[in-house]
């Protein structure tokens, strides 16, 4: 069962976006010892575990508690993501109109660059959480309003963060799969598409996401966003993921994996959120089953828990989160360690399509003015498909010992075997976009 409340309020796989072109081409020699050191602790952490799935965990972090020993240690070694629970969102960012304070959206992403993890942004466009001076807007100013704000904070941002939460929570819980009916939907119906278009031109860089909650199953409000999702692909609006809160109670909706495949089937990324579950007898496995789902899905590209440790949860009493009050690691935790290292031999888990697992790994090679180099070896099997994800505007431009076919967006690479061996490789333009690498999803042998 979903919990029907959200977090969003104050009560409650990638290298690092400063590392630059030239930094990566003179650590090539070292590739070789950095993957035998994150392979050696894939047993032990869930931020290894999951980056040899060829995904992210990541966890929800408040700038006030970055002072907490306990909470930094567990952040800097459990995690490969991060996202700000409060201090990106428009209150935060321009308490009064025009006038913008970043202190603690900075704070977060310097750590975060410290510690060699992605961001996660959130949120751009929220009906709650508004400054009272918009709140007190409508129409057109609101509009203007909301856009400026959107274009201010991901310029801002530009290049340090991974994907955006570009719209969060805008439809309705009234099981007719209706828009919310807020402040922006009232400023016209395609304010959702308006908020896209001005993230996509602010940061082209970033992946932009939808974001929501009770749409973890197949339900008329997943299905209303799902319809929305289809429409934005077959007419080029700007959308490249779609967040799914996941905030558990005593169960997993039975569709749960079969809902965030259909998506994935729109050509878009899948990512879990805002993962919590309510301590009780089954929480482990809730983890355990919601972990595996997401690697059963090749487009699922990371986990995100909304909080560290139990005392950090929005969901007081509840104990929903994978460390104790005192930061000791619960038996959900092991549960969510073990899925990972189980999926870490598949690569993202074969994508459901029935085959054998096997192992993708990935050496940088030279970068020489807007391009670079990437080798990929496969173990574990003869005969393998590869799927191999690159983050826009970059594109791959030539590929060699293996036939290779993409997606309608161009992002996403599936290389399969043709004789040639055990290695692949490629080559890709930068496009301006000089910090992601390429992400494996996938890999399947037979």
């Amino acid at each position: 069962m979903t919990s029907s409340r959200s977090p969003h309020r104050r009560l409650r796989r990638y290298l690092p976006a400063v590392l630059t072109a030239a930094i990566v081409a003179s650590t090539v020699a070292a590739t070789g010892t950095v993957m035998a050191a994150n392979r050696a602790e894939a047993a032990t952490t869930l931020g290894a575990s999951a980056t040899a799935t060829g995904r992210y965990f990541g966890a929800a972090i408040a700038a006030s508690k970055l002072s907490d020993t306990t909470y930094t240690r567990i952040l800097s070694t459990e995690f490969t993501s991060v996202t700000p629970e409060n201090e990106m969102k428009w209150d935060a960012t321009e308490p009064s109109r025009g006038t913008f304070n970043y202190t603690s959206g900075d704070r977060i992403v310097s750590q975060a660059q410290s510690n060699g993890q992605q961001v996660r942004g959130h949120a751009l466009a929220w009906h709650s959480q508004m400054p009272g001076w918009a709140q007190s807007l409508s129409g057109s100013t609101l509009r203007s309003a909301m856009l400026n704000h959107i274009t201010n904070v991901a310029t801002h941002y530009k290049g340090k963060i991974y994907a955006w939460d570009v719209v969060n929570e805008a439809f309705a819980d009234d099981g007719q799969g209706s828009r919310r009916n807020s402040s922006l939907q009232q400023t016209g119906n395609d304010w959702i598409e308006a908020a896209f278009r001005a993230a996509r031109a602010a940061d082209p860089g970033a992946k932009l996401c939808y974001n929501d909650y009770n749409t973890d199953g197949v339900n008329a409000k997943s299905t209303a966003v799902y319809t929305m999702v289809k429409d934005f692909k077959a007419r080029g609006v700007p959308i490249d993921c779609v967040g799914f809160q996941s905030h558990l109670g005593t169960g997993v909706p039975g569709d749960y994996q079969s809902n965030l495949q259909r998506f994935a089937d729109l050509g878009v990324d899948v990512q879990i959120t805002e993962l919590d579950v309510a301590q009780g007898g089954n929480q482990a496995s809730i983890y355990g089953t919601v972990t595996k789902a997401c690697l059963a899905v090749s487009r699922c590209t990371g986990i995100t828990v909304w909080g560290i440790r139990d005392s950090d949860s929005w969901r007081t009493g509840e104990n929903p989160l994978l460390f104790d009050s005192s930061g000791n690691k619960k038996a959900a935790y092991t549960s969510v360690l073990n899925a990972l290292n189980a999926g870490s031999g598949g690569g993202g888990g074969g994508g459901g399509n029935g085959g054998t697992g096997c192992t993708a790994t990935v050496t940088p090679g030279t970068v020489w003015g807007d391009r670079y180099n990437t080798s990929v070896t496969v173990s574990g099997a003869s005969t393998w498909t590869v799927v191999v994800t690159m983050t826009a505007p970059q594109k791959i431009t030539s590929t060699w010992n293996g036939t290779a076919t993409w997606d309608a967006s161009g992002n996403v690479m599936t290389m399969k075997s043709n004789g040639s061996g055990a290695a692949f490789g490629f080559t890709t333009s930068f496009n301006g976009n000089t910090t992601a690498r390429p992400q494996i999803s996938s890999c399947t042998g037979s």
